[in-house]
């Protein structure tokens, strides 16, 4: 069974995730503080951790930034309906979606279960990796390790959330092609139709920053991104 961890101090929120979630076999352990909330996270327990921006004894963010210097766990950020800011700080500081409230149970789902596909150790992903094992991928300073899930630029490892390897690597599968936005949604964010493209958009902006123009990630207005190497770093 999936286990889930809430960090937010509504009784009322959580009682009512606690019960769908449940019906939908995904078990929900609540802490109400920061601190609680470390306490549960560090028992290794948990698939994924739904973190509400405002808590009592400190903000959303600091913990997310701590979570984020222990674990790659899957982090979705509940936030308030069009605080676009908090949004953008939210996924720059390495959450992998967010959900403003109030939202309707169904949608918080379908991020949960996007989310945790990128994550999945089902069988297919894990022969995947291993037919890719030891096919380490380079453009210019930039290489990428698909089965170690590590990407160094100039030999140093980069820091990158699961959801932003998961982007570079399908983007460094298919160097100098433009590889589509829909196929980005959905194969880097494992979301469909029904999802907005905002998330996308700040993941990728996180991802040029780390790569720090060494490596060059294009827009194809209309269609989607390419990946090549800078000009001054060709050869």
């Amino acid at each position: 069974m999936t286990t889930a961890l809430l960090i937010d101090d509504d009784p009322e929120l959580g009682e009512l995730l606690s019960k769908y979630l449940g019906a939908e076999g995904i078990a929900l352990h609540i802490a109400r503080s920061a601190e609680e909330g470390f306490q549960q996270f560090r028992t290794g327990a948990h698939d994924l951790i739904i973190l509400d921006i405002m808590l009592p004894d400190t903000s959303g963010f600091e913990v997310l930034g701590r979570l984020r210097a222990e674990s790659n766990i899957p982090i979705i950020m509940l936030t308030g309906r069009g605080e676009e800011v908090d949004r953008v700080v939210g996924l720059e500081k390495g959450a992998d979606d967010y959900i403003p409230k109030p939202f309707p149970l169904r949608e918080l789902l379908a991020r949960m279960r996007a989310v945790l596909r990128r994550y999945s150790n089902t069988a297919a992903a894990a022969a995947g990796a291993q037919s890719r094992q030891g096919r380490v991928v380079r453009i210019g300073e930039l290489s990428i390790d698909p089965g170690a899930r590590l990407a160094t630029l100039g030999g140093t490892p980069l820091h990158l959330t699961a959801t932003e390897f998961s982007i570079l690597d399908l983007l460094g599968s298919n160097p100098g092609n433009i590889v589509e936005r829909e196929a980005l949604m959905e194969n880097a964010l494992g979301k469909g139709e029904d999802f907005d493209d905002y998330v996308l958009n700040v993941h990728m902006s996180n991802l040029r920053k780390k790569l720090a123009g060494r490596v060059s990630i294009k827009t194809i207005r209309g269609r989607g991104y390419l990946m090549a190497v800078a000009q001054s770093q060709e050869t």
